[in-house]
């Protein structure tokens, strides 16, 4: 393993900035366009914009695909994303040195596997921890480590901030866990003035090509539409590893002419402006920003009704029209009723878009803010006596 970037940190606090204790945000990298990078970038910009010291420490690259603010100091223990199996004792050790040379006296860990690592790395330190999930608790994604993790930052965190209720009331019935707190995602970008003129017949969905996603539902549920509606478009804008699979599926589908599968970009706004509707065909969501930024720019939302970000968000009928997952011929079915009706899309986009100030960022940096204000200020240790 290459040894720890050495490249210049990001900038230090404001003059005039309130210090208050160090807070630092580990992830594993924030050089991938996913949820939980993204969300990690905005809420540690706006705590940098409210005064805090605000540290992003990544595991491996210390390049990122956000924005950062020139307050945020943003540095990684290595040049490449270690190895579990091999790297551990060096990433412990590191994350131990960094957190002491600095003063860390919160450390939020954007994803409890990284309890693994913190628990042994901040044994005796004092450090406040917070595991913040970004998944529904019944999925692992593949790691069945990552329920050993669950359970440890069950035990020994400070807080378990999740991203819904229906996953609050998870880690409290399954893991008799009390110290959880639901704290949305926040809306990346500003709340529109105007939505999106909804004038082109562009569908667009958005996000990671992995299984999860159930971009190959959406395919499928195409050919009908692409029948039906000959004039519609439909836009994947992602990356991933199922790219080549997904344009095989496409094109055995015949769907060649009618659905484009795009890069991810940095500028998603222009996607959003550029649509007339969002479809979301994913098997699971944690809390699926796409949604709330397709809120913001007044689009009709139709969506498979999966656990749980779908269901903590939308109401089938309400401001979305929900299918069952994996169902391509229902899903197919409700994004027909929208294209067909104006009046349907209308009524959907702007139900949306009237809940969407709830999400804006400074609203989810305050709710953040006093989080982490309530634990700075708690005494004692936890049940198993880890601070």
């Amino acid at each position: 393993m290459p040894p720890r970037a050495t490249a210049k940190a990001g900038g230090q606090p404001q003059a005039g900035a309130t210090q208050g204790p160090a807070i630092c945000f580990l992830t594993g990298t924030l050089n991938v366009f996913g949820g939980a990078e993204r969300m990690t970038a905005t809420v540690a910009n706006e705590l940098a914009r409210r005064g805090h010291r605000i540290h992003i420490l990544c595991l491996g690259d210390r390049r990122s695909c956000f924005p950062l603010d020139p307050a945020v100091r943003h540095e990684a223990l290595f040049d490449q994303s270690p190895s579990f199996r091999t790297h551990f004792l060096h990433a412990v050790a590191r994350i131990r040195r960094y957190v002491r040379q600095h003063g860390i006296a919160l450390l939020v860990e954007v994803d409890p596997l990284l309890t693994l690592f913190t628990l042994p790395a901040c044994l005796g330190l004092g450090v406040r921890r917070i595991a913040w999930e970004h998944c529904n608790l019944d999925q692992d994604l593949g790691l069945p480590l990552r329920r050993l993790a669950r359970r440890l930052s069950a035990r020994t965190c400070r807080r378990i901030v999740v991203l819904t209720e229906l996953d609050r009331e998870k880690w409290v019935r399954n893991l008799r866990c009390s110290r959880v707190e639901v704290i949305p995602n926040s809306l990346p970008i500003p709340v529109p003035v105007q939505p999106a003129a909804r004038t082109s017949r562009t569908a667009v969905a958005v996000g990671r090509l992995t299984d999860v996603k159930g971009f190959d539902v959406l395919l499928q549920a195409w050919v009908p539409i692409a029948k039906a509606f000959p004039d519609w478009t439909l836009r994947i804008v992602g990356n991933g590893e199922l790219l080549a699979s997904l344009t095989q599926l496409r094109d055995r589908l015949g769907l060649q002419q009618c659905v484009r599968l795009e890069p991810a970009r940095s500028d998603i706004e222009s996607v959003y402006r550029d649509a007339a509707m969002l479809c979301l065909s994913s098997r699971y969501e944690g809390f699926s920003l796409v949604l709330v930024e397709a809120m913001a720019y007044g689009l009709p939302i139709v969506a498979t009704n999966c656990e749980t970000g779908v269901r903590a968000l939308l109401t089938h009928g309400e401001n979305a029209r929900l299918s069952p997952v994996d169902d391509p011929a229902a899903l197919a079915h409700e994004i027909a009723a929208v294209i067909a009706s104006p009046e349907l899309a209308s009524r959907l986009a702007d139900a949306g878009r009237r809940n969407v100030h709830k999400f804006a960022p400074a609203e989810i940096a305050a709710r953040w803010e006093g989080l982490l204000s309530r634990i700075s200020g708690e005494t004692g240790r936890n049940e198993i006596g880890v601070a």
